[in-house]
This record gives C-alpha cells, sequence and structure tokens, in this order.
C-alpha cells in the first residue's frame, strides 16, 4: 500500500493521505459525481483518472506495476478528451508532489503551493491548472510515463 509514493512522503503522511482500508468521507459520492477514466486490461484496474463537471482533476492513480508503462500517459490524454468534450476551457487540480512533475511535463502550470491538513498531518500540495484546446491531448506523451 502506499508503494507509488513511499520517495516523496514518510509513512505518517502517506497514511493521512490515503488512509486504509476505509476511504475517507464523502469519497464514494466525489468519485460518481465525476467523469471516472479506468486504465484495466484482464479484468484488472491499473489506474484511474477522475474530472469532476466543473473541471478539477480529482484523483489519479497509476498501480505502482504499472508506473513508467504509458498509463498515466493515456488516462491523462483521455482527461483532456473528456475535459474537451464537457466544453471545458480550463482544468484544475490540486496535485501531490508526485503528480506535480508528471502534470507539468503535460503543459499545466502551478499556480500555488499549499499545505492542507489530513487526519491530523500537513502535506504539502500545488494548485495547477492546464487550458484544454483543439489537439492539446496528443502533445507531451511520452512513453516513459
Amino acid at each position: 500500500m502506499h508503494q507509488g509514493t513511499s520517495g516523496a512522503y514518510g509513512p505518517e503522511e502517506r497514511a493521512a493521505w490515503a488512509p486504509s482500508p476505509d476511504p475517507v468521507p464523502g469519497w464514494e459520492q466525489r468519485l460518481l459525481a465525476a467523469t471516472t477514466i479506468l486504465a484495466e486490461a484482464r479484468g484488472r484496474l491499473f489506474g484511474f483518472m477522475t474530472l469532476a463537471p466543473d473541471g478539477h482533476l480529482e484523483f489519479a492513480y497509476v498501480a505502482p506495476s504499472h508506473m513508467g508503462r504509458g498509463v498515466g500517459s493515456a488516462l491523462h490524454a483521455a482527461v483532456l478528451d473528456a475535459g474537451r468534450d464537457a466544453g471545458l476551457d480550463m482544468l484544475t487540480t490540486e496535485a501531490s508532489l508526485v503528480a506535480r512533475p508528471f502534470l507539468a511535463r503535460r503543459g499545466w502550470c502551478e499556480t500555488g503551493r499549499q499545505s492542507v491538513i489530513r487526519n491530523g498531518v500537513a502535506l504539502t500540495n500545488f494548485r495547477m491548472e492546464r487550458t484544454v484546446g483543439a489537439g492539446l491531448a496528443s502533445q507531451g506523451r511520452p512513453a516513459s510515463d
């Protein structure tokens, strides 16, 4: 559990960010309210991203066993397509230390750094945004992600 973020966050931070086995209150409602894009093969889930109706990239996850294999890039491209299809001009997110460089390589701009308290632990994340425009989904899709 929490393997993909172990290089960026300590054990206490990882446990506060994504407590298990029980999800944080409201998690299911937030997930169901969004467009959820899955990466799966042979019935196994390898990652997902969600886009809220207001253009907020709410959740982004790729299984550690599939990091660096293009799963994140494919999900990101699908999120951009979903935003474009919904007529959105701008996407926003609050990116973790792990997601921040991934998104920056794909045209997201950092608009602020913040500290949020989760389960009594201060965690750093970054407000980011990206314009959605025709043809942008195919840009910046290196095979290493």
